[in-house]
């Protein structure tokens, strides 16, 4: 059987400690704590309780676990001076950390009076419901009053969000807009030297690199934690160096975290250039992993004894108990007096973490999910529109008072009107500026609102919706575009693992409201192949909590989009807003010239979450669809019943998640037979979701669906042969209808 390293440490700790020889004493506690550091020996003292305090939540975790009472041991042993970044910060500096942050989280509590980290985080450990960010649902570094947004066991993706919260302090500070922290705050995040090499972590540093290469203020503070392995898995020597030290627009700071004067040192260094130029940093601090990865990893099957026993040697706390009894700060008793404190107070907070409550039924885990505030919204979206600055924005002539437009158009002065609304609202992303986006969805949209407003970002979409989520959780709406559907996919986590999982992580307390607009969908008559075309939204469909909102004509378009902008102003919702490329510009249903697919535009127009759109009242048939199969299902609607007397009912969902079930089962019960027109794939498309609600509703009449082939979509005339047509509706319709 391994031996336990816990054990080992915490004893060599004990006997080095009690084997010093004591100094004479000092109590000149203003002065540098050795000749010619920056850090006092007030500040020493401090820091060394919250790297010892750190010390002991994790022996405590793993003695818990010993005892199936604590369900998560992935510590900050070695990494404790990590404490001495928070006291180069203020605690109003945003701070996005990784999970081996226990000495920064003890150190930035200690400066904010009424916090009680030691049990906060056994809590969490212990998975208790009384646990005060997550609330059980997961061990988190995370706290409101401590500007620590929860973060899980992320590999470098909270870096996007952290770097979009930097952009966002100058930005709010250029458009006036309130802040709940200081204007020279800076954004901190925390990484290990495995995580730099993931590819989020490159594009958020090589963003923040582009930001500042333009002078664009990027006030974030990347810490790199090296530790020499990820995992089983070592580092390079002198990789983490040579990658990093040399970025255009990145300065670089090296502190030894094995010595509390150099990491203090260069924390304060790198903090202060940050602060004064607004400019990004990274910081490279030299840590050591001790314990392993976590309580299940047994460092032994992949490392030799000797290996292990050196890192240990290299104990930072040990180290700076050594350098406090040297210079005469502490004596080796008092420094053992306190470290049975802490175990003693840390065991005795073990135990009562256990005895708290935990999460005990499935309403209470999904709880703070993606909470609708209905009251809210319904007050939010009657509230009345300011005439003089909507005509300030648009000019006499306000939409309202042009013709009928197409889906494009109608977005666009949907847009307008959002911008006139919120202040804080800003639309970003590849081309939307000047050019307008590829389909002019947001044309002159810059030349009314300013370029701090709608403003084009680097080729990265993890970037965009990264910054989306950094503005979102400084109080701003970002409404991100993403080019195409199939770009996404390079991103999907930041949707997944980040903005759909803050609220469920914070209890709410966090939030990070959007609306992220993305040209969906295929039907573009060959052009562009399956980069242009994707059908497949599976992996929408698949996060919890998201809403996606999915339009096919103008009218729809203005109304579901305004009520996802009051879902995100009033619940903090998290939307995905898909157009149907192929329908942007499509004005007539049936005939050319019969101006059927465009509409006028109306500024209070919106649309309810999760409600369905039906037309027709045919009583044969109903067919089921959104986006480009309502269009097609409206024009072979009108074909059945001109050639063959079948009068259908057509049911647009416009809503993918939540579904519009009652208006499914209603509608498929008025006629008894449901076709469903699903665009997307057989396998993993709508239509899945669709059926197993009709089942469940009791629905007994005959089904069918049409949909896409399970395949990506080819150019050119090969297209059709994967994608619904208009036939194959027709052929079904008839089929169904015998």
């Amino acid at each position: 059987m391994a031996v336990s390293r816990a054990s080992v440490v915490d004893q060599n700790f004990t006997q080095v400690v009690a084997s010093l020889s004591p100094a004479s004493p000092r109590t000149d506690l203003d002065s540098p704590v050795r000749p010619g550091a920056r850090l006092t020996a007030r500040g020493a003292l401090q820091l060394f309780e919250s790297m010892l305090s750190s010390r002991h939540l994790d022996l405590a975790s793993r003695d818990l676990k010993a005892r199936g009472e604590s369900f998560y041991t992935i510590g900050g042993s070695g990494h404790e001076a990590n404490a001495a970044v928070a006291a180069a910060l203020r605690p109003t500096d945003p701070a996005f950390l990784h999970y081996r942050s226990g000495g920064f989280y003890q150190e930035r509590a200690r400066q904010v009076p009424g916090t009680s980290p030691l049990f906060d985080v056994l809590l969490g450990c212990a998975a208790s419901a009384d646990e005060p960010i997550a609330g059980g649902r997961h061990k988190v570094f995370g706290s409101l009053s401590l500007n620590i947004p929860p973060q899980t066991s992320t590999i470098a993706s909270h870096l996007p969000k952290a770097l979009g919260a930097a952009l966002t302090i100058d930005r709010c500070r250029r458009l006036s807009l309130p802040l709940d922290i200081p204007y020279d705050s800076i954004a901190l995040c925390s990484f290990g030297d495995a995580s730099s090499n993931h590819s989020t972590a490159t594009g958020a540093i090589n963003a923040a690199c582009w930001a500042s290469f333009q002078n664009v203020p990027a006030p974030v503070l990347f810490l790199c934690e090296d530790n020499g392995r990820g995992i089983s898995v070592n580092t390079p020597k002198g990789w983490i160096h040579a990658n990093w030290s040399r970025r255009p627009g990145l300065a670089y700071f090296y502190g030894d975290g094995l010595d509390l004067v150099d990491a203090y040192r260069a924390a304060t260094e790198a903090v202060e250039h940050v602060r004064r130029t607004r400019k990004p940093a990274f910081l490279h601090l030299r840590v050591v992993r001790m314990l392993g990865h976590a309580g299940s990893d047994v460092e032994q099957l992949y490392r030799t004894a000797a290996e292990i026993e050196a890192d240990e040697a290299l104990d930072p706390v040990l180290s700076t108990a050594r350098m406090l009894i040297d210079e005469g700060w502490q004596s080796p008793g008092q420094i053992l007096a306190l470290n049975e404190e802490l175990r003693e107070r840390c065991a005795a907070l073990g135990e009562e973490a256990i005895s708290r409550p935990k999460i005990e039924t499935a309403e209470q885990v999904v709880r703070p999910l993606a909470p609708i505030d209905e009251q809210a919204l319904q007050a939010h979206l009657r509230q009345p529109m300011d005439l003089a600055a909507r005509k300030a924005f648009w000019g006499p002539r306000l939409p309202e008072d042009d013709r009928a437009r197409h889906l494009a158009m109608q977005l666009n002065r949907c847009l307008g009107d959002a911008l006139v609304r919120y202040p804080e609202a800003l639309i970003f992303g590849e081309d939307v500026a000047r050019k307008g986006g590829v389909y002019h969805v947001t044309a002159d949209l810059t030349k009314r609102a300013g370029v701090a407003r709608v403003f084009n970002t680097l080729l990265d979409e993890q970037s965009i919706l990264g910054l989306a989520l950094g503005a979102a959780q400084l109080g701003c709406l970002p409404i991100p575009e993403i080019q195409y559907l199939a770009y996404l996919h390079n991103a999907e986590d930041q949707l997944r693992g980040e903005a759909a999982t803050l609220q469920f992580f914070s209890q709410g307390q966090f939030r990070n409201p959007l609306v992220m607009r993305m040209a969906t969908y295929a039907y573009q008559k060959g052009f562009g192949g399956h980069f242009h075309n994707d059908n497949s939204i599976a992996v929408l469909r698949d996060i919890p909590g998201l809403i996606i909102a999915s339009p096919s004509r103008g009218d729809d378009g203005v109304g579901m989009l305004r009520t996802c902008l009051a879902l995100a102003k009033t619940s903090g919702s998290v939307v995905a807003f898909l157009e149907p490329i192929a329908l942007y510009m499509t004005r007539d249903l049936h005939e050319p010239g019969d101006a059927l697919w465009s509409t006028t535009y109306e500024p209070t127009h919106h649309v309810p979450l999760g409600r369905g759109r039906t037309w027709g009242q045919g009583q044969d048939l109903t067919l089921v669809s959104w986006a480009n199969g309502l269009w097609m299902s409206l024009r072979v609607a009108k074909r059945l019943e001109d050639e063959h007397g079948i009068r259908c009912r057509v049911l647009d969902l416009r809503w993918l998640a939540p579904l519009p079930v009652e208006d499914l089962l209603r509608e498929a019960k008025a006629t008894g037979r449901v076709l469903v027109v699903d665009e997307t794939r057989k396998t993993g498309g709508v239509s899945e979701a669709l059926f197993a609600a009709l089942v469940e509703g009791a629905f007994t009449g005959p089904m069918k669906r049409v949909c896409g082939h399970d395949t990506f979509i080819p150019l050119g005339a090969a297209a059709n042969l994967v994608l619904v047509q208009e036939q194959d509706i027709f052929d079904a319709a008839l089929e169904l209808s015998r």
